[in-house]
């Protein structure tokens, strides 16, 4: 063979990879980020890791003035910096984001997080193993101590209350199973572009808090499932970037908003004792501890919720108008009000 030819055999390999990575979905990660430029070198770093091969990040920034900006545009070139004029929170910084990206797949990621070399990968293999999901929750890990959970995907219990599955718990495998749950931790949210195009963003009126459980519950009355991959790891520096005050005023507020713009009427009639009951409870349990300031927090929040029920009751219908799954249903992927 002539020197100056190339080996058929190396260039029909190259050929065969090319055309296989041409064709996995582009994915998009979006990390959110205000003041956070202490923590963005680790979580970048792990993405510049990532084995996936078709991968474009970007720094949704909220008018940092830490140095993030510069720290991005100087250090990481290869991530697209999407600059916001004011800080428009969680939900206003993704959605930027969002609009920004390009890919079929769009993850939301903190910027307090690491996430493992394979992590795209695993989510991407999600998705291709369940093409009726429309979203997937990864296995979320504590930092500082990665035995221990954050979430293995989110759940709602009928009573109006969301949560994180086996928060606290150590790993011992009991969330090694890919299954179905109700919702991913807005943390690491990975969402197809077609659900977007279907039920919208996140809703800029949750601000900070809840957004993921008000987005799981529009995923999920349009039928589209979310399953839990537990070989996609996240580390999470849990609460790294938001105050108990600030975190008990949204989830006062919104965990009523969620209620008023998402849970249906036929699984309320079912359930509206739990429910009510629910709340008085919170409310309760805040007026109690009343000297708190996380306390008088949620407080304010609870109020703050009750005054902005026409505006969530507004958005309702269009939300419940595009339910295509039966009450039989909504229960199954609901947790009992009492686990």
């Amino acid at each position: 063979m002539p020197a100056n030819q190339p080996d058929p055999i190396q260039h029909s390999t190259f050929n065969i990879q090319h055309s296989v990575t041409a064709a996995l979905p582009l994915v998009s990660v979006i990390v959110i980020n205000w003041n956070g430029k202490r923590y963005l070198p680790t979580c970048l770093e792990a993405l510049r890791a990532q084995t996936y091969p078709r991968l474009e990040v970007l720094v949704a920034d909220n008018a940092s003035t830490d140095g993030s900006q510069a720290l991005v545009q100087a250090q990481y070139p290869w991530v697209r910096l999407v600059a916001l004029p004011e800080n428009r929170g969680f939900t206003g910084g993704n959605n930027a984001g969002i609009a920004a990206s390009t890919g079929a797949i769009v993850i939301l990621l903190n910027n307090d997080t690491e996430v493992a070399p394979d992590w795209v990968a695993e989510v991407a293999a999600a998705f291709e193993r369940h093409p009726e999901a429309g979203l997937v929750a990864s296995k979320m890990l504590l930092f500082d101590r990665r035995d221990t959970f954050h979430t293995a995907g989110d759940l709602y219990r009928v009573d109006g209350l969301p949560g994180n599955r086996g928060v606290w718990q150590q790993d011992k495998g009991q969330y090694d199973r890919e299954e179905y749950v109700f919702g991913a931790c807005g943390g690491s949210l990975a969402v197809r572009r077609t659900v977007l195009d279907t039920i919208g963003a996140l809703d800029d009126d949750f601000f900070f808090s809840a957004e993921d459980v008000d987005f799981a519950w529009r995923a999920q009355l349009a039928g589209f499932r979310c399953v839990y991959a537990p070989r996609a790891v996240v580390y999470h520096q849990l609460a790294a970037t938001g105050g108990d005050i600030t975190a008990s005023y949204y989830n006062g507020r919104n965990f009523i908003y969620v209620l008023a713009k998402d849970y249906p009427a036929d699984l309320f009639r079912r359930h509206w004792r739990a429910v009510i009951g629910r709340q008085l409870r919170i409310a309760g349990e805040a007026l109690r501890a009343w000297r708190g300031k996380a306390a008088r927090a949620r407080l304010r929040g609870i109020i703050a919720g009750l005054r902005g029920l026409p505006k969530m009751l507004r958005k309702r219908r269009a939300v419940q108008a595009q339910r295509r799954v039966s009450l039989d249903y909504l229960e199954s992927i609901l947790t009992p009000a009492d686990e």
